[in-house]
C-alpha cells in the first residue's frame, strides 16, 4: 500500500478552500435546528460509531443477538444438575365419592387434608438420558376416619433413550443448534454494521457533497457579481453594448438561484444524515471531514480469499446445511426401533396412626419403617418397532435430504456470484482510482483557463458568453473532482462491507 499522498499541492487558493481539510459549521441553517438541543462534533468515523449505537434498525438486530445468547446460555444450563421442589401447603378436600363393587353403587362422604413436599435433583446425560434422586414427605388426614397416614420417600432412578445411543441425540442437537443461532445472529449483526457503515459514509458524502455544491455556489454567485460588476462598469464607460451588460444581471440571477437551491438540498439532506444517526432533528452537527485519500491497490486475489472466508451469507447457508443434516438425522431415527431404558432403587416408608397421635411420633415412626423395610428396585425396558408405514417414513426422510440438496445448489450459486461481483468490485474501483486521479489535473488546467479568461474579459478580449462557459467549466471540473472522490470512498466501504476486510487499515473488521 502506498504512503498517503496528497492531491492538493500546488493548486490555486479557491482550489485549496475546497478540497484541503476542513470544518464545516452549521448552525440554525434550517428549521430542523430552530431549537438545538446537543452539538456533535462529528467526522466519518464517529459518525457510524453514533450510528451503531443509536440507529433504531441497529438497536433491533442487538436485542436480537440478546436473545440468541440467552437462548444459548439456556441450553447450556439445561446440561447442567438442576434441583426443584415441589409442595402441596395444602389440599383439603370436601366432597362426596362414588364406590362400586358386586354388592352395587353406594356413596361416602370424604374430608381429607392432604400435604406433601418433595425435592427431585435432576441430572441430564450426555447421552440424551438423566439421573435423578427423589426425595418426599406425604401426611394425609382423613377427618371422617380420624386417621393420619404419614410416609416418606426416597429414591435413585436412571433412563436411557435406546435412539440416542445410534441415532438422534436431542439434546446435544438442541445445544448445537442454540450455538449456531447464535453464530448466526453475530454474523447478521456484523453484516448490518457494515452495511450501515457503508450507508452512513454515502449519507455523510452526500450531504459533504451538498455542502460543497453550496460552496461552489457562492463562489460562482461571486465571481457572476464580480463579473456583473466589471460589465457595469465598461457599459458605464461606454466599452460594452448594453445587451452584453443585461446579460451578466440575467447570469447573476441564475447564480443566485442555483445558490438557494443549493441550500434546500443541503437542508433536506441535513435532516436525512441525523436520521440515520438516530439523533433529534433539532440537535446541531459540526461536522469535520477530510478531503484527502489514500490510493489503494487491492488484490482481487486476497479480497476473493477473505469474502468466501468471512461472507455471512456462506457461513448461513453451512448453518442451514448443518441443521438439515440433524433433520435428516430425526427423521431416520423416528423410523427405526427405539425405547427407553429404565432402573430405580427405592426406599419407603409409612405409618398409620389416630389423629390423636403427635405428628412428630407419626414421623418417626414412619422414619422407623423407612430403616427396617428393604429397600426396592424396578428395571425396564421398554421398545417399540416399526412394522408398517406404507412408506411416510422413508419419504418424509427423502425430502429432507431433497431439501439439503437444495441448500447445498443454493451455497455453491452463492460462491460463484461472490467470485463475479467481488472481481467487478475490485476492477471497478481501481478504474475509480485512475479517474480521481485525472479529475485532480483536470482542475488545474480549468483554474488555470478560468483565471486567464477573467483577465481576457477585464481586457476586453472576450465577450460574457465565453466568460460565463469557463466559469461553467470550472465549476463542473470542481463537481466532477468531488463525485469522483466520494464514488472512490464509497467503493472502499462496499468492498470492505463485501468482505469483512478494511483495505485502507489492512486488517480484518472481525478484529475491531
Amino acid at each position: 500500500m502506498n504512503s498517503p499522498k496528497d492531491p492538493l499541492k500546488n493548486t490555486s487558493d479557491n482550489m485549496a478552500y475546497l478540497l484541503k481539510s476542513i470544518t464545516l459549521v452549521f448552525i440554525a441553517v434550517s428549521s430542523f435546528t430552530a431549537t438545538a438541543q446537543n452539538v456533535y462534533n462529528l467526522n466519518l468515523e464517529s459518525s457510524i460509531e453514533l450510528a451503531k449505537s443509536q440507529n433504531n434498525r441497529m438497536l433491533i438486530l442487538q436485542e436480537s443477538l440478546n436473545r440468541a445468547a440467552y437462548d444459548l446460555k439456556a441450553a447450556t444450563s439445561s446440561l447442567r444438575t438442576n434441583v426443584s421442589l415441589h409442595m402441596t401447603l395444602p389440599q383439603y378436600t370436601e366432597t362426596v365419592r362414588q364406590w362400586e363393587d358386586s354388592l352395587g353403587i353406594s356413596f361416602y362422604p370424604v374430608r381429607q387434608n392432604f400435604l406433601s413436599s418433595n425435592l427431585i435433583i435432576n441430572q441430564p446425560l450426555p447421552t440424551d438420558g438423566n439421573l435423578f434422586i427423589r426425595s418426599g414427605v406425604q401426611n394425609l388426614v382423613d377427618y371422617n376416619a380420624d386417621d393420619r397416614l404419614a410416609q416418606i420417600t426416597s429414591s435413585i432412578g436412571f433412563r436411557q433413550p435406546l435412539s440416542a445411543l445410534y441415532g438422534y441425540n436431542s439434546i446435544r442437537t438442541a445445544h448445537k443448534q442454540a450455538e449456531l443461532a447464535y453464530e448466526q445472529s453475530l454474523k447478521q449483526l456484523k453484516r448490518e454494521e457494515l452495511n450501515l457503515v457503508y450507508e452512513v459514509s454515502l449519507t455523510f458524502y452526500t450531504l459533504l457533497s451538498y455542502f460543497e455544491s453550496l460552496n461552489i455556489s457562492r463562489l460562482s454567485l461571486d465571481r457572476q457579481q464580480e463579473a456583473s460588476d466589471i460589465a457595469r462598469s465598461k457599459f458605464a464607460a461606454g466599452l460594452i453594448r448594453e445587451v452584453e451588460s443585461l446579460q451578466m444581471e440575467v447570469d447573476l440571477g441564475e447564480a443566485l438561484n442555483n445558490y438557494d437551491m443549493a441550500v434546500f438540498n443541503y437542508n433536506s439532506q441535513l435532516g436525512l444524515f441525523k436520521e440515520y444517526l438516530g439523533i433529534d432533528l433539532r440537535d446541531s452537527i459540526v461536522l469535520q471531514s477530510d478531503l484527502t485519500y489514500v490510493p489503494v491497490f487491492v488484490d482481487v486475489e486476497k479480497a476473493l480469499e477473505m469474502a468466501l472466508e468471512n461472507r455471512p451469507e456462506l457461513r448461513e447457508n453451512e448453518i442451514q446445511i448443518e441443521i438439515q443434516e440433524m433433520e435428516i438425522r430425526r427423521r431416520k431415527a423416528a423410523g427405526r426401533i427405539s425405547g427407553d431404558i429404565l432402573f430405580n432403587y427405592n426406599f419407603i416408608g409409612v405409618d398409620k396412626t389416630n389423629l390423636a397421635i403427635p405428628l412428630q411420633t407419626a414421623y418417626g415412626n414412619t422414619w422407623q419403617n423407612l430403616m427396617d423395610r428393604p429397600g426396592s428396585f424396578g428395571v425396564g425396558l421398554t421398545i417399540n418397532i416399526p412394522i408398517l408405514d406404507w412408506g411416510e417414513n422413508r419419504a418424509r426422510v427423502q425430502s429432507a435430504e431433497a431439501l439439503l440438496s437444495q441448500y447445498t445448489h443454493i451455497m455453491d450459486g452463492n460462491r460463484v456470484s461472490i467470485e463475479r461481483d467481488l472481481r467487478t468490485t475490485v476492477d471497478r474501483l481501481h478504474n475509480s482510482l485512475k479517474r480521481l486521479k485525472l479529475l485532480e489535473k483536470n482542475i488545474l488546467v480549468a483554474e488555470k483557463s478560468f483565471e486567464i479568461s477573467r483577465d481576457r474579459y477585464a481586457g476586453g478580449d472576450i465577450d460574457s458568453q465565453a466568460m460565463a462557459l469557463e466559469r461553467e467549466r470550472l465549476n463542473t471540473a470542481y463537481i466532477s473532482r468531488l463525485e469522483s472522490f466520494i464514488t472512490y470512498k464509497l467503493m472502499l466501504s462496499d468492498l470492505m462491507r463485501k468482505t469483512f476486510y478494511d483495505f485502507e487499515k489492512d486488517m480484518s473488521v472481525l478484529d475491531l
